[in-house]
């Protein structure tokens, strides 16, 4: 039996759902029809990523009108790439139009004091990460309403890792959601964030009997943001070193941050991040071909994941 504070923070999301930065390079009738089956498959919610494709509210939009009941949620919206009187504006449209369906996960890589390019184009940081976060919060609750107001107001998630965010993700928001971290991890929010607030913990998977070919997946996934700044700096809190992130990763890290193999090894590391203290896991199946809607994957979890 479920505590009513554990039902509060769950909220519908149910107790898995599906993270993908997939629906990016698909057209709009093919995210359409991979939403609507993710629905019916009985997964709670669908994350997405927000890279350099579709933007996050167009993609929320798209993703909440092809469904009837699941959570949508932003995993994470950049707060480098918008104002926060557009985002609050956004997140009052999405919630207003779909009531208590849209979760606004915020964040941002680059908020220290570099300038990312992509393709070219300059992406400017905007501050040192807590405060700049905390300052965005409060300027989009100063945000005027010439709208129509939700009600419910939408939830608000940040893309917390170390213990100051975390801390923020608390006090200011409905919770947080770690994303590219281990078990240890979840532990480690639970006690910072508290018994009430909800965490959502993002955890790859490698559906793959075949563990040497499904290892190969996994290796490239975690070489790829082991070395992004923020990323290996949570490494270092949790004891990985740089004999852990340079070059090829190690296998301890690897088996730390993605299950890999059968349908029954991936459960059981979504069931020990619900006991470590997460609401909520949403899965991301990584597959050779990153591009791909791993449509497979998600079928055959499903029945594992949404009992």
């Amino acid at each position: 039996m479920w505590s009513m504070s554990e039902l509060q923070r769950q909220a519908g999301l149910g107790r898995a759902g599906i993270w993908t930065f997939a629906f990016e390079g698909h057209p709009a009738g093919r995210v359409r029809e991979a939403a609507a089956e993710i629905e019916e498959l009985g997964y709670g919610a669908i994350w997405y990523g927000e890279a350099f494709g579709r933007d996050t509210f167009g993609q929320a939009w798209l993703l909440l009108s092809a469904t009837r009941r699941l959570v949508v949620a932003s995993g994470i919206a950049n707060i480098a790439y918008r104002e926060p009187l557009a985002t609050a504006n956004a997140e009052r449209t999405l919630g207003e139009a779909f009531p208590g369906r849209y979760v606004l996960g915020l964040g941002g890589h680059r908020v220290d004091d570099t300038v990312m390019e992509v393709d070219g184009y300059p992406v400017p940081a905007r501050g040192k990460a807590v405060p700049t976060m905390r300052g965005y919060l409060d300027a989009m609750d100063a945000a005027p309403a010439h709208g129509p107001v939700p009600d419910p107001a939408p939830r608000r998630v940040l893309a917390a890792l170390g213990p100051k965010m975390l801390g923020l993700a608390g006090e200011r928001t409905w919770g947080a959601h770690p994303y590219f971290v281990p078990v240890e991890h979840t532990a480690r929010a639970r006690d910072i964030l508290g018994p009430e607030a909800f965490l959502g913990v993002e955890q790859a998977v490698v559906l793959d009997r075949d563990r040497a070919r499904a290892r190969e997946v996994a290796v490239e996934h975690v070489a790829g943001y082991a070395r992004v700044p923020h990323q290996a700096a949570s490494l270092r809190r949790l004891g990985f070193g740089e004999q852990d992130t340079a070059g090829t990763p190690s296998s301890r890290l690897v088996d730390a941050i993605v299950a890999y193999g059968d349908v029954d090894v991936l459960h059981a590391r979504v069931a020990e991040h619900l006991a470590a203290g997460a609401d909520h896991v949403c899965v991301q199946v990584l597959t050779a071909d990153p591009g791909e809607l791993p449509l497979r994957q998600w079928r055959e979890l499903a029945p594992a994941l949404t009992a």
